[in-house]
């Protein structure tokens, strides 16, 4: 089946002619139409139009960039010129949204000949854990479709874990890369805050938005992250910081590496399969030559919560555009002009983008600022000089992605409280703006894929994926393949 193989094997095969892009994009498609309604990873198929780029490319016959004719999948919150974009949320369904730009992300890709097959699913407007707020429904793991596949790039993940497309793009603002990606098995990148670029990508939370990719191994991230990061002049957020060859840093070679193990991410609850991955993860880096310290991070307990006061009251902003003037949902016959915004909101947002929109809006209110928000910002600063402190002692450190497996779809449907406990060891990267990466470390008694995170200091991104690699060429973790 060729829409399993990596980016690498694809490459290679094309620029020897054993195969040709449109061979590879058939491929994807007969594979989401053969397993999609089990797991729900795609929400819009861009078909026609991707097998019409395919063949372009083919009768060219130039593979130069190893993302030529490489199919992948779009979450939902990326802007595609004239391809639907609904952030699987009803108020841009009706009439449905469609984009007249690309995102900076996927109109680099496009430069390079990489081919979009369609749009993934994802919590809606990417508030969520599990893909259960989508208006299209959850998407399943595909190692046991009872179970979610995380959130809110859970279509991504399972779409590249299943074999539905070679890579996948998402956004993390708080987990939404790396909790996939270790809940379907797969490797999530989330890049240093300004590392990639967030224009035409719909917006969450401005100060923690990142976007990054999912792929089947650590060399395929590389690959990809070399095409899509770099200054961009539509974001301001963007670093003006040359963009490294990734690739090039994937020596395999850690002996002398300094790895951090932080005390505080082995939680009270920590599932006892995942702690045991983690453990043997040390031993593995410390076999390939890494020492492995032990680390504090004193104020990852505060993470959470100063996370959901800062996401919400930057999502209460974000939201008000959604008023259905210019686009989106609307209402015919208002009473008046409040009447109308109540309307076309309650109607159009679900109950969590509601819930954070009404918490964010309190948290910003007259006598509420000072006591919450800018006491979250302070804690925000204390978290990131945690980080600084830690990487003037070890190169990287190591964590694991989630306290537990992946859970069975319904199972916190009426506890927001415990879908947001699941993000846990996953906010204070952002919150600091480093960057962390989940690849496969293990799986459960239960067969349960489980993720190891690997986070970096600022801009470093070559010398986490270098330990990422080093542990893929030692592990055979991410090779396992569903049973679908």
């Amino acid at each position: 089946m060729l829409s399993s193989l990596s980016i690498t094997d694809a490459h290679r095969k094309l620029k020897k002619k054993e195969i040709s892009a449109e061979e590879l994009v058939q491929s994807c498609i007969d594979r989401i139409e053969k397993i999609d309604s089990s797991i729900n990873a795609v929400v819009f198929r861009n078909f026609d139009s991707a097998l019409k780029e395919a063949k372009k490319i083919d009768s060219s016959g130039i593979f130069d960039h190893p993302l030529t004719g490489i199919p992948y999948l779009t979450k939902d919150n990326f802007c595609e010129a004239g391809v639907p974009t609904t952030a699987c949320s009803r108020i841009l369904q009706d009439p449905v949204y469609i984009p007249p730009f690309d995102c900076t992300t996927t109109k680099r890709l496009k430069n390079v000949g990489a081919i979009s097959i369609g749009k993934s699913n994802t919590d809606e407007f990417t508030m969520g854990s599990s893909t259960e707020t989508s208006c299209f429904g959850p998407t399943s793991t595909p190692w046991d479709t009872t179970r979610v596949a995380g959130g809110s790039s859970g279509g991504s993940a399972a779409g590249v874990a299943s074999d539905e497309c070679l890579f996948g793009l998402g956004t993390d603002t708080g987990s939404s890369i790396r909790l996939p990606a270790s809940f379907c098995g797969c490797t999530g990148l989330k890049v240093t805050y300004g590392r990639t670029s967030r224009y035409g990508v719909m917006s969450m939370a401005s100060s923690l938005d990142t976007i990054g990719p999912l792929a089947k191994n650590v060399e395929d991230i590389a690959i990809i992250l070399r095409t899509i990061a770099g200054h961009d002049p539509y974001d301001a957020t963007t670093g003006n910081i040359p963009v490294p060859d990734y690739p090039k840093h994937l020596t395999g070679v850690i002996k002398g590496m300094k790895i951090g193990l932080p005390r505080e991410y082995f939680i009270d609850g920590l599932h006892t399969d995942i702690e045991q991955a983690t453990k043997d993860a040390a031993k593995t880096f410390e076999k390939l030559g890494a020492t492995i310290i032990d680390i504090s991070l004193p104020h990852t307990e505060y993470a959470l919560p100063t996370y959901y006061i800062i996401c919400p009251s930057e999502v209460s902003s974000n939201m008000a555009r959604y008023d259905g003037v210019r686009f989106g949902h609307s209402i015919k016959t208002p009473k008046h002009l409040i009447d109308y915004y109540e309307r076309v909101r309650s109607e159009g947002f679900g109950d969590e983008i509601k819930r954070r929109i009404i918490i964010g809006t309190y948290l910003l209110s007259a006598g509420y600022f000072e006591a919450y928000y800018r006491k979250a910002q302070k804690v925000r600063t204390l978290i990131t000089n945690d980080f600084d402190e830690a990487f003037k002692t070890v190169d990287v450190i190591i964590a694991p992605t989630s306290p537990n497996p992946p859970f069975g779809i319904g199972a916190h449907q009426n506890d927001p409280v415990a879908m947001y406990l699941e993000d846990i060891l996953l906010t204070p990267q952002n919150l600091a703006g480093i960057p962390a990466i989940s690849i496969p470390s293990g799986f459960s008694k239960k067969n349960l894929p489980i993720g190891l995170q690997i986070m970096g200091p600022h801009w470093e991104e070559g010398r986490m994926l270098n330990a990422g690699y080093a542990f893929q060429q030692a592990t055979d973790w991410h090779t396992r393949k569903p049973p679908l």
